[in-house]
Order: structure tokens, then sequence, then C-alpha cells
């Protein structure tokens, strides 16, 4: 349920207008914010990607949400399906402070997949902000208006998966056209997700190949340094087919008959271990048939044994 006292209307002349958000070249006249007016200063990371994320997209977020909640750093995001709420949940999760930008009113929620992401944001002294009036549903028109505040919200932004055409590619644009910092993390050719990130790297973003390449970016923009409060985490046992088979899937998704071939197993030993993988969460079968690591096994990696 919504307070009034959570509800905050901020002309572009009020001292609580964020500063960045002047710098564009249209600023909207005012925000409408609900929640902690405050969070929309702090410093910040600007998450997004594709709505019909892969696992790979998925744990790629989550990822970039977790080093910048360790340096400190606010995340902001979209709010969609996919890598928006992905990084989104993973920063709560995570203890961090979210900032959803809304193409609807900031009382409303959508998708409505989103409420419980919205909801956690504000509770957790975050924010949802908009540039439509209360009450405002969902326009067409209004979702490339709020993507370039995305972009100015922050003093970076990353692109964890998108494919081409891709409607990240506004908010990127806008980045680069406030000078600020683009990130993101490229992806296998044969990948349609992650043409457009390879391509936005192409034109000079910066590319984030590992985890720590993301988190040198994020203490060369913010000079912060990231602390780690993690305990070891041990070995995951698995076969040496099982493990060959994740690392096959790690560079691309795979058919079975192609992952049975390739692990030299007879069809009903290919289909066990592919059913005994799927079952303990470290594989999923995609729309097109193909297997996939999931989010889960992607940032498991090195207790998997892939490192």
């Amino acid at each position: 349920m919504t307070r009034s006292s959570d509800l905050h209307v901020l002309d572009i002349g009020d001292e609580r207008y964020p500063e960045c958000v002047r710098e564009l070249e249209h600023p909207p006249e005012r925000l409408y914010v609900r929640g902690n007016v405050g969070a929309l200063g702090c410093p910040s990371m600007s998450v997004i990607g594709s709505r019909k994320a892969s696992p790979y997209g998925i744990a790629v977020a989550e990822l970039a949400a977790k080093v910048a909640v360790e340096a400190g750093i606010a995340v902001v995001s979209g709010g969609a399906r996919g890598c928006d709420s992905a990084a989104g949940l993973a920063v709560l999760d995570a203890g961090g402070v979210h900032v959803v930008v809304a193409g609807t009113g900031a009382d409303l929620v959508y998708p409505k997949s989103s409420t419980r992401l919205f909801d956690r944001a504000v509770a957790a002294g975050g924010a949802v902000v908009s540039l439509e009036p209360w009450g405002t549903p969902p326009q067409r028109w209004a979702f490339p208006k709020r993507n370039k505040v995305i972009a100015a919200l922050s003093a970076s932004t990353f692109v964890a998966e998108a494919g081409m055409p891709s409607g990240t590619f506004s908010t990127a644009e806008t980045a680069m056209n406030l000078d600020r910092e683009l990130l993101a993390a490229p992806g296998s050719m044969f990948a349609p997700l992650s043409r457009g990130c390879n391509y936005l790297i192409s034109l000079g973003a910066c590319c984030i190949s590992d985890e720590e390449a993301l988190e040198v970016a994020v203490s060369r923009i913010y000079g912060t340094l990231r602390c780690e409060h993690l305990s070891p985490q041990a070995r995951v046992s698995l076969s040496d087919d099982q493990v060959q088979c994740l690392r096959f899937l790690r560079s691309c998704p795979m058919r079975d008959e192609d992952l049975t071939r390739s692990l030299n197993l007879s069809v009903v030993e290919g289909m066990r271990l592919l059913s005994s993988l799927e079952m303990q969460g470290y594989i999923e079968r995609m729309i097109d048939g193909c297997y996939a690591l999931s989010s889960r096994a992607l940032r498991m990696g090195a207790q998997l044994g892939l490192d």
C-alpha cells in the first residue's frame, strides 16, 4: 500500500531535483517519486538488458548488481522483465539500494510481475521515479523518454545482454551523449541476444569480459573499492562427464544430440546426464530446444569446476 508521505513531485527548480538529470538536452520539467528522494542522488550504476533474457544475461545482470552493492553503489534499472528485474532483485537480496525508473506513473507497477521488485525497492530505502503524472498507464512513447533518465541518473550504464534491434540502444546512446561510461558484456557470436552488446563494444563501449574487469571498471569510475563479505564455498561433486557437459554449455547453448555426440555417450547415457543436471538446476532447456547453463550454474562456475 502506497502512503501519501512516500509520494513526491520534484519540479526542475526544486533543490532535490537530481543535478545529473538536468544535464539532459531536454530535462523533464518534473519528476514523480515514490520512496526516498535522496536515493536519486546516490552514486549509481544503471544496469539494463534484454526483457527476454537468456540465463547468461540474467547471471551477468546479477553479477553487476552484486559488484555494485559490494562497492557501495546504488543500482538503477527500468524494472522490466529479464535483466532489469534480475539486477534489481539481486541488489535488494544483497542489502543494496535500488532505483526503478518507470514508464508509467510512479504509483503504478508495470509489468505486474515486477510488483515485488518495486515494493521492495521502496521499502529498502530506494525509489520508483517517473516522468509521468500519478496514475498514468503504460504508453509506448513513455519508455524511450524514461530510458534517457535511466542513463542520466548514473555515472555508468552497464548492458548485460542485448540483441539487435534493442530498446537498450536509446539508453546507451544517451549515456554516450552525456559522456557517461558505457559498459557491455560480450557474448558468443552465435548468440542473437549478444549481438547488441558486441556491436556496442565495437563502437567503443568498455568490454566487461569477466568479474575482475567489472570490479576494475567500478573502481576506476567511482573511486571506490569492492568489499566482499563472502565465506568460502565448497566445491560441488560432479562426474567428469557432467563437468565437461557444463563446460560445453558455458561456451554456447547446444542441442541434446550434439552434446551426446561431443561427450561420446550413447543416447540413453546422454539423456540421463542431461536430466540429472536439469534436476539439480544447473542447466535448462530453452524455447528453441537447446540446453543452456542456468544463471545459477553461471554464478557457481568455480564451485562446479568450470574455471
